[in-house]
């Protein structure tokens, strides 16, 4: 059984930090590329951070320089240091596995709220 499974959200004050983590179970994690969505209210679902199976990394234009994201195969997670936080990165943050060919999986989410 395959499992996506989000930790590390919640409420953390205007330039704060948070860091997600992301445990996969049940795929092979290193052929997957991995990626950090997020969707705040009345809002698309945009890509924020994307990892291969290499190590490159993408980021958008918005998280770029604040955010980080990394990956450690051994224990088949996926991670997002997230600093300098403002209330525009308030969103629901999914993470996604993304295999190169056959089925991808989606997190259930993790809420992650900036506010003072």
């Amino acid at each position: 059984q395959v499992q996506v499974v989000e930790f590390g959200g919640g409420l953390v004050q205007p330039g704060g930090s948070l860091k997600l983590s992301c445990r996969t179970a049940g795929i092979i994690f290193d052929i997957y590329a991995m990626a950090w969505y997020r969707q705040a209210p009345g809002k698309q679902r945009e890509l924020v951070a994307r990892i291969d199976s290499g190590g490159s990394t993408n980021y958008a234009d918005s998280v770029k320089g604040r955010f980080t994201i990394s990956r450690e195969n051994a224990k088949n997670t996926v991670y997002l240091q997230m600093n300098s936080l403002n209330s525009e990165d308030t969103a629901v943050y999914y993470c996604y596995a993304d295999h190169p060919y056959g089925k991808d999986f989606w997190g259930q989410g993790t809420q992650v709220t900036v506010s003072s």
